[in-house]
């Protein structure tokens, strides 16, 4: 019985790509630009949250399935907020949040996986970086995660634009262009 237990985990331990656990990636991390506008104060047409999953803009009035929204605040100021600062799953153990780096965007190589925050709106201004982090959109039950960074800010649109690079590997971290080693 000993053996087959060792037969085994000899298998398991062979059958995995590297120390991680995980396969191999199958996706390619890519750098985009995006745009989103203020919840308030722009027409509701507009997408004004954003999904890591996927890459994508979320209208908030068809659906609740993004990480984060912008708002422009009644003193002028700009915020990312994060889902559980809308009330959305706020006792979710893993909530979305952000993470400010003072990295380039280029030297930002890989995420933590603690240390977000996710429970107050985060004010931002052009140039600033953060990593983020989704809500658990894999079936292993983890989440994704990205850099980002604050490329444009129009305060007549009420828009803002970054650069972002989201790793869509379920378990991975790597945050540079291509396929992801970790």
């Amino acid at each position: 019985m000993r053996s087959l237990f060792f037969v085994v985990l000899l298998l398991a331990a062979t059958a995995c790509s590297d120390s991680t656990g995980l396969a191999n990636a199958t996706l390619t991390n890519a750098e985009r630009t995006d745009t989103l506008y203020a919840l308030i104060g722009t027409p509701v047409s507009t997408p004004s949250a954003y999904a890591l999953e996927g890459s994508r803009r979320v209208r908030t009035d068809l659906s609740v399935d993004f990480d984060f929204a912008y708002n422009v605040q009644s003193d002028g100021s700009h915020t990312f907020l994060p889902r559980a600062v809308l009330g959305i799953d706020p006792t979710n153990p893993v909530n979305p949040g952000f993470l400010a780096s003072n990295q380039t965007f280029e030297a930002i190589k890989a995420a933590p996986s603690n240390g977000y925050v996710t429970d107050r709106a985060i004010p931002f201004a052009l140039g600033e970086r953060y990593l983020v982090r989704s809500r658990v959109t894999c079936a292993i039950g983890v989440p994704k995660y990205a850099k980002l960074e604050v490329v444009a800010i129009d305060d007549v649109a009420k828009l803002v634009a970054f650069r972002v690079l989201t790793d869509d590997n379920c378990g991975f971290k790597g945050l540079q262009p291509g396929l992801p080693k970790n």
